[in-house]
């Protein structure tokens, strides 16, 4: 098994709405295939290399600031970020109200529209993918598809 994974997330969403059903699916599937397959490697800190992984991951946000605390599978800290949340504002303005039109659409659109407005959606989604992995970059490298599983659940967390 590599040692460059998570292997456990834990989502603090303490003082949140409860999500809609819409989210809380969105939420419960982007866990299941960031556990699934993922890849997330500490950066070296100076001259200290990074701890060994897995990792397990918690997201919060405190402060107006998006927070990734990594701790080595025994429980140890690995690594905190606090990341502001202004780079990724409308990003993730954007992506729901794409994902709002793309759940109208299925009820009543063809499915060419429908094909689409998910194709718009992927693209906003890459977008915030993309933005997560600069704002990460000298802290942990992920590859796109850990990035994009990430984003949405700070898609969550950021807006309830």
């Amino acid at each position: 098994m590599t040692t460059n994974r998570i292997t456990h997330i834990e989502i603090d969403d303490t003082g949140l709405a409860a999500p809609t059903p819409e989210i809380e699916q969105e939420r419960k599937v982007a866990i299941f295939d960031l556990l699934e397959d993922n890849s997330f490697d500490l950066a070296p800190r100076g001259d200290q290399p990074a701890p060994d992984g897995p990792y397990h991951l918690a997201l919060a946000i405190r402060e107006k600031r998006l927070v990734v605390d990594a701790k080595t599978e025994a429980g140890d800290p690995a690594g905190e970020f606090h990341l502001s949340l202004g780079p990724f504002r409308q990003v993730v303005k954007d992506y729901f109200a794409i994902c709002e039109s793309y759940f109208d659409a299925v009820k009543k659109l063809p499915p060419s529209q429908i094909e689409a407005i998910d194709m718009a959606r992927r693209g906003i989604h890459n977008e915030g993918a993309r933005v997560l992995q600069e704002r990460l970059e000298g802290k942990a490298d992920i590859d796109i598809d850990t990035a994009r599983r990430l984003f949405t659940l700070i898609c969550v967390l950021h807006w309830g």
